[in-house]
């Protein structure tokens, strides 16, 4: 008798959940797996995304990626390893930030601002900021976005490059329509009081896990 084996991929229904202290852990490398965070926002004339991630990766990797029909990369961060530069792209345009600290096997607050008018992008690592750098402007990300963590959007919802994708932890993920202020960054960088994201808010969050992720305890040094 032949033995039939069928490998299934698994996804997790949507859900609203409050992941206050909690950890979504990459264990794997791989083209499939990944989160896709949901919302009613369609129109964004700012951004600011605000995330903590811990890898100990020495490639490439994605830590953010917002997708439409018009630009796969309408909104993404990354790091690219070769280069050692933090990476905003804002629709298919990016910005090049050398000189951060980004070390392995440690937590790392990141965060990063856009904003329509200027067409300037500003990046803050573990309390660091940037200088603001000209990406793009004069329209703002609109359409129907999917926004993904773990993978890199090569086309709208897909396109995944095993050897862009996050294997690691990540926590506290942020995302406002409105550009933070620097002592809001500060809040955020300090876990301290700040408000929470408008657009994604890590203590409400609805999102839905497709592959190998798990929802773990968050850890931190004591």
């Amino acid at each position: 008798m032949k033995l039939l084996l069928v490998h299934l991929m698994v996804t997790c229904a949507a859900a609203v959940k409050d992941l206050s202290d909690k950890m979504l852990t990459f264990p794997v490398e791989t083209n499939t797996a990944h989160v896709r965070l949901n919302t009613a926002r369609q129109n964004f004339g700012a951004v600011t995304v605000c995330h903590r991630s811990f890898t100990d990766l020495k490639r490439d990797h994605v830590l953010f990626s917002l997708a439409t029909p018009t630009f796969t990369n309408d909104f993404l961060i990354f790091w690219d390893a070769k280069a050692k530069e933090m990476e905003p792209h804002v629709k298919n345009k990016k910005a090049e930030y050398s000189g951060f600290d980004y070390k392995p096997n440690m937590w790392h607050s990141i965060c990063t601002t856009w904003d329509a008018g200027s067409g300037l992008v500003q990046l803050w690592f573990d309390g660091q900021p940037s200088i603001r750098k000209f990406v793009a402007s004069g329209a703002n990300i609109t359409g129907a976005h999917i926004i993904i963590l773990g993978q890199e959007q090569d086309s709208h919802g897909g396109g995944f490059d095993l050897q862009q994708s996050f294997v690691g932890m990540m926590s506290d993920v942020h995302v406002w329509d409105y550009t933070l202020s620097a002592c809001e960054v500060q809040n955020y960088m300090d876990q301290i009081n700040f408000t929470p994201g408008n657009v994604l808010n890590w203590r409400a969050l609805d999102f839905q896990i497709t592959g190998n992720i798990l929802e773990e305890n968050k850890f931190m040094r004591c």
